[in-house]
């Protein structure tokens, strides 16, 4: 799979650069193919300390309580399993979101007023989920999980 990042924003698009970039509207020669974007655990079953600061984790609840409709997901994705600090010079910049491999939004935060959390209602019952956060000071981390398994 490739990955092509946006020079401008840091938007991630897989398998090909869109015509125009749907975070920052910047045109496809701003992206570039860039292999490693997203940073992988060395062994998944024992993450180091810095590895369990940046992997998103999600939870999914399959009631849905804001929303009276029957084909919604609740979604709640922390970064981290050890609380990442929040400061001027390392934060969570963004979290974007995926089904699909496709692009659905991105929660921008800042830093010392926001913790890295969000909380978002889809309207998906099925699909592949993907999460990326993108540290200031070490990258992209991306954790995928199947919805039809949730």
């Amino acid at each position: 799979m490739k990955t092509y990042v946006c020079q401008v924003c840091g938007h991630i698009a897989f398998d090909q650069a869109p015509v125009d970039c749907p975070v920052c509207k910047m045109p496809i020669e701003n992206f570039e193919n860039v292999p490693d974007a997203i940073k992988k655990p060395l062994d998944p079953e024992n993450l180091t300390e810095d590895e369990r600061r940046h992997i998103p984790f999600i939870k999914i609840g399959r009631e849905c309580n804001a929303i009276s409709l029957n084909r919604c997901v609740d979604v709640q994705i922390k970064v981290g399993a050890i609380e990442h600090e929040m400061i001027s010079e390392h934060f969570i910049n963004f979290i974007d979101i995926y089904i699909d491999r496709k692009y659905i939004m991105r929660a921008m935060l800042t830093p010392k007023r926001s913790y890295p959390l969000i909380s978002l209602c889809l309207n998906v019952t099925s699909g592949s989920l993907s999460v990326i956060s993108n540290c200031t000071v070490h990258g992209n981390w991306r954790t995928k999980v199947a919805l039809e398994e949730t």
